[in-house]
């Protein structure tokens, strides 16, 4: 028996996966996005796709380019192009002819999916209290510097920017 109580937390190699940060991070990623989603899928149907590029482009006061929502959310373009599409069809999203490039177009929310976006963000900002809840402004100040911080290592080991 290992201290945390059964005989798969060793492993010969020191490795303990209850402890492993990449997965503790995907685990956590899980449980925040299923306590997210279980406001927006009620509400609107949405997948959690949807919901990331809807805040990002309800949070921008201009048009975005698809790439600039993909470079923000760290997702794969082909998510974000069937995320805009899903949305685009249901109204929620508008395309127009980028003037400064005439190849692309800016995203940017239509009248419904501003109305979506001012209606869930309160929501989910409730769900994010709930899930602070304990938590010290401090302590949640230093997770969020934390966090930052091991992003900007990341990004120098990748020689990408982080949003």
């Amino acid at each position: 028996m290992t201290e945390h109580g059964n005989e798969t937390d060793f492993t010969p190699n020191g490795f303990q996966l209850e402890t492993f940060f990449p997965y503790l991070v995907r685990v956590f990623y899980s449980d925040v996005t299923r306590a997210l989603a279980d406001v927006y899928q009620r509400d609107y149907g949405m997948a959690p796709a949807e919901w990331r590029v809807m805040a990002i482009l309800g949070s921008s006061v201009e048009g975005l380019q698809a790439s600039e929502i993909v470079h923000r959310s760290s997702m794969d373009k082909v998510v974000v192009s069937r995320a805009v599409k899903r949305m685009e069809d249901r109204g929620f999203l508008t395309r127009q002819s980028n003037e400064a490039d005439g190849r692309s177009y800016l995203l940017s929310l239509s009248k419904s999916g501003r109305s979506a976006f001012q209606d869930l963000a309160p929501k989910l900002l409730a769900v994010e209290q709930k899930m602070l809840g304990g938590l010290a402004p401090q302590e949640i100040e230093a997770m969020l510097d934390i966090m930052t911080r091991i992003r900007a290592n990341l990004d120098a080991e990748t020689g990408e920017t982080g949003a």
